[in-house]
């Protein structure tokens, strides 16, 4: 009889985490997970499997811990022996990462260390490793596009953090032979984004002001342009580079690029309203320059009235608050050698991605 294998999943109550372990769970993995304790429940996008008496303890099995323990890890590996390790915990918000450079460090580039130690210390050296890396890398950008061979130039303690890690992926590959390899993914999305990244902040708060619980939105760089993909076939493209004859780094991407300014845009033309902008910079603002609501997907028994909404309300304004010290102002990705190599490739569009996160938040919205 054919063994199930384990998966270790770092970070498993985030976005990826949770996309992963559907998807390992789908191939017959027995999947563990690492979460951290908190004193409320932080489970919130794995609780249909937390909750599901058919998997929870059978299939998925959760432990407490954090990258920050060494001899937690050292315990949990011992105990799991995964034959594959998904190390997607990490401090991931870039504007943070300045306020709180030492923690990021700590998590980030030296976790990934502590769990690479740990495999070496418990002797599981046919172990197979992912590192969530990071478009970040490339802060200011060498070429366009950016592919595994551009020089990279991190513009935050987050991508400085996330450049240690990436090295020292290679540095134990290279030493110790090890089956590691990075994930050198580009920007991508999902209903499931932390509310504070920006895509996700975007299509929250209009659904808000189209029911009428908001008024406006503060945004920071609107012409900063990024490569946005669908976070779970990003996850799917994790798995298929463990599952490569050797480690080593691809890139995912969707190789297009696009602006906050044009998801903004997109996000409230899907809720029917128009944008015009004026001004400049800091001083920039998003005014409505119509507003024509699909009725029958705003309002439901849960949500009686539309927000009044007028052509000249502002809406959007700029703060320099949400401003980076060091900006990145383009990112766009070649995942060539990932399509040779793996058969992967983005498929899921922008504007569907958009339409995806606004459809999701506004039923969300309506329901609470």
């Amino acid at each position: 009889m054919k063994k199930n294998k384990i998966a270790l999943i770092t970070g498993i109550t985030g976005q990826d985490g949770s996309y992963l372990a559907e998807i390992l769970l789908k191939k017959n993995y027995i999947v563990h997970g690492i979460i951290r304790k908190s004193s409320s429940f932080n489970t919130g996008r794995i609780d249909h499997l937390y909750t599901n008496t058919e998997i929870l303890n059978k299939k998925l099995f959760l432990h407490y811990g954090d990258i920050v323990d060494t001899s937690n890890l050292n315990r949990l590996l011992e105990k799991i022996q995964p034959d594959e390790i998904y190390n997607l915990a990490a401090q991931s918000h870039v504007l943070v990462s300045f306020q709180i450079p030492d923690y990021t460090s700590q998590v980030d580039a030296l976790g990934t260390l502590r769990i690479l130690d740990a495999i070496r210390e418990t002797g599981l050296n046919k172990t197979k490793f992912y590192q969530a890396s990071t478009s970040e890398l490339f802060g200011k950008v060498q070429e366009i596009p950016q592919t595994e061979k551009t020089p990279f130039y991190p513009r935050s303690p987050y991508g400085v953090a996330k450049l240690y890690a990436y090295w020292i992926i290679i540095n134990f590959r290279e030493a110790y032979n090890l089956f590691a390899s990075n994930g050198i993914l580009f920007n991508h999305e999902s209903p499931r984004r932390g509310e504070t990244f920006v895509t996700r902040k975007i299509t929250r708060a209009a659904a808000q002001i189209v029911l009428g619980r908001q008024n406006k939105i503060l945004l920071g760089n609107l012409d900063a342009k990024r490569d946005w993909g669908y976070a779970p076939e990003y996850c799917e493209g994790m798995w298929r580079i463990l599952q490569h004859k050797e480690g080593d780094d691809f890139i995912l991407a969707t190789g297009e690029t696009h602006s906050v300014r044009e998801f903004t845009e997109l996000t409230f033309k899907d809720l029917g309203i128009e944008l015009t902008w004026r001004g400049k910079a800091e001083k920039e603002k998003g005014i409505v320059k119509s507003f024509e609501p699909d009725r029958n997907k705003l309002l439901s028994k849960n949500s009686k009235k539309i927000g009044k909404i007028r052509k000249g309300d502002i809406i959007i304004e700029v703060s320099p608050s949400y401003y980076r010290p060091t900006e990145v102002e383009l990112l766009v990705g070649d995942s060539s050698k990932a399509k040779k190599l793996l058969g992967w490739q983005a498929k899921t569009k922008f504007e569907d991605i958009v339409k995806i996160m606004v459809d999701a938040d506004l039923q969300k919205q309506i329901r609470k």
